[in-house]
């Protein structure tokens, strides 16, 4: 499996077969290929460094 990333193209949206994977599985231009679509998730992990754990402090208060 490889990542790649969608761009626009006209109407159409366009994927480019890394030229690894393209060499490693033998295409060819032309050529029909299967291909599956699973986007990706983001991870945030690390993202928000320094901040510590959700204190009661933190909670909203109920205004007047």
């Amino acid at each position: 499996m490889a990542l790649a990333r969608v761009r626009k193209v006209g109407g159409s949206l366009v994927v480019t077969i890394p030229r690894e994977l393209a060499e490693e599985e033998g295409v060819k231009p032309g050529e029909l290929v299967n291909v599956e679509i699973r986007k990706t998730r983001k991870s945030y992990f690390g993202a928000s460094r320094g901040i510590g754990p959700f204190t009661s402090d933190d909670e909203m208060k109920a205004h007047d």
